[in-house]
């Protein structure tokens, strides 16, 4: 359609027969979605531009020959279209089969086995080995600041994670390289994540519709120490964790629970099942962490030559990003540890002491809503982040059933934590989610523009963010 879309205006189509009416301007695929047809999508992702790169959702319209991508084409008055027909089955089938011949065979050991994109469209056509001759196998999986792991070998080139590193988070540490059967997603020079402009926000991860790029499960690890502390044959050894209240949104979504039914009381009792010897509730220390950015700002406030606003964020890569991209500024950021590492220093050091033990007796975990929460956290081998979906993972291999457990208490924290207290309605708090919406912030600063006492970024960039319960 050549001329601007008038939403106004109404647009009368068939789609497999059946009579369809939308705004001017709808695209094929939404116009389906009004009539109760999923037309099969890969690249495509409701929060991203429309990019028609991997074909699967070709449909056949007014009975030409021609094929367009639905995702990409508007509809348009009196046009006929058909979605699915025995020629488009097989198109899509052999697609899928092009994709499989660049794609490893090893679903069972996959992180997205059951949850992956590709696989799903796999099954629903029935196709279950390419008649291509495998290449898989160029790339090998690497782990990426104990955070994120890049497995290029599952890439599909659907450049999603392109487009939100880019485009909506504007850091601009992956992009795509070469053409033609060397496509591919990298980095500049196909350096590490760690020496490029990476923050580690994870929001990569979460647009993949594979297993390409995606969050690293130490869970294993962590299952490796509760069986040293159940092992032990003298008191000693202790695993110690933390849990965000934030995380039981995403465990209600997990296992298919009413909202509200993951309480604290539940998340207390089914983190003590899985073998924990004490369990605190994240809130404290991100609470006192709260409290000592506030005392930073009134100390700031009252010095003159301290900068102004303070900058704290839910992550280290948040302060890799003021490093990287406002390196002038560095200033400003707080001088606080983060809850996570907060906690981990206090467990191994103040904790330790009071129990009799000794820092290398104690793993500490913490349970975080977030991949980007996780960048940053291991000071040690023996701490460690762990999602939500990395704890849901434990859950399901331990059979809990989180429905029926009982309400029990967090453990007493008796951290050796400072518990200054600081009126924070006196201090103008300015949140921001997402990096394209953070430079503005800074950007406000640099131009002596901002007038918040204290900036907290969260790496998100939705409203929603998790992190914003816990940070």
């Amino acid at each position: 359609m050549s001329h601007k879309p008038d939403p106004n205006k109404n647009v009368n189509l068939i789609i497999d027969g059946k009579p369809v009416t939308v705004p001017e301007g709808t695209s094929i695929l939404d116009a389906a979605k009004t009539v109760n047809i999923n037309i099969p999508v890969l690249c495509d992702h409701p929060d991203l531009h429309e990019r028609a790169l991997c074909r699967i959702c070709v449909v056949e319209c007014d009975g030409r020959g021609k094929l367009i991508a639905a995702c990409a084409n508007d509809v348009w008055e009196g046009v006929n279209i058909v979605t699915i027909n025995k020629r488009l089955v097989n198109i899509r089938r052999t697609i899928i089969e092009m994709i499989l011949a660049n794609h490893p065979y090893d679903c069972l050991k996959c992180a997205q086995n059951k949850n992956c994109e590709l696989q799903s469209l796999a099954v629903k056509y029935g196709v279950v080995s390419s008649s291509f001759k495998n290449e898989s196998g160029k790339h090998e999986a690497v782990i990426e600041s104990e955070t994120i792991v890049r497995d290029m070998d599952k890439c599909v080139k659907c450049a999603r994670c392109v487009e939100t590193c880019q485009e909506v988070q504007t850091i601009r540490a992956i992009n795509t390289s070469n053409r033609s059967h060397e496509f591919e997603i990298s980095t500049a020079y196909k350096q590490p994540l760690e020496d490029v402009s990476c923050v580690f926000c994870g929001q990569c991860a979460k647009v993949c519709p594979v297993s390409a790029i995606c969050g690293n499960d130490q869970s294993a690890d962590v299952w490796g120490a509760l069986n040293k502390n159940c092992d032990a044959k003298a008191e000693g050894i202790k695993t110690i964790a933390q849990v965000s209240p934030a995380i039981s949104s995403i465990l209600e979504t997990a296992f298919s629970l009413p909202a509200g039914s993951v309480t604290k009381g539940k998340l207390a009792a089914l983190i003590r099942l899985l073998g924990f010897d004490k369990v605190y509730d994240a809130s404290i220390t991100a609470n006192i962490t709260n409290t000592g950015i506030c005392s930073e700002v009134k100390q700031r406030k009252n010095n003159s030559g301290y900068s102004l606003p303070v900058i704290s964020g839910c992550s280290q890569g948040v302060m890799r990003f003021i490093r990287n991209f406002y390196p002038d500024l560095e200033s400003h950021i707080s001088i606080g540890k983060n809850p996570r590492k907060l906690f981990a220093s206090d467990i191994k050091n103040n904790y330790a002491k009071e129990a009799g033990l000794t820092s290398s007796d104690i793993t500490s975990v913490s349970f975080v809503p977030c991949l980007a929460q996780k960048y940053a956290i291991m000071s040690d081998k023996k701490d460690f982040a762990l999602t939500a979906e990395e704890l849901a993972k434990m859950i399901r291999l331990a059979g809990i059933m989180i429905e029926t457990l009982p309400e029990e208490q967090f453990d007493t924290c008796n951290l050796n934590l400072s518990n200054e207290q600081t009126d924070q309605s006196l201090i103008k708090k300015e949140t921001v989610n997402g990096f394209a919406k953070a430079r503005n912030a800074m950007e406000s600063i640099q131009k002596n523009e901002c007038s918040a006492d204290w900036i907290e970024l969260l790496s998100c960039p939705g409203s929603d963010c998790p992190c914003s319960n816990c940070s």
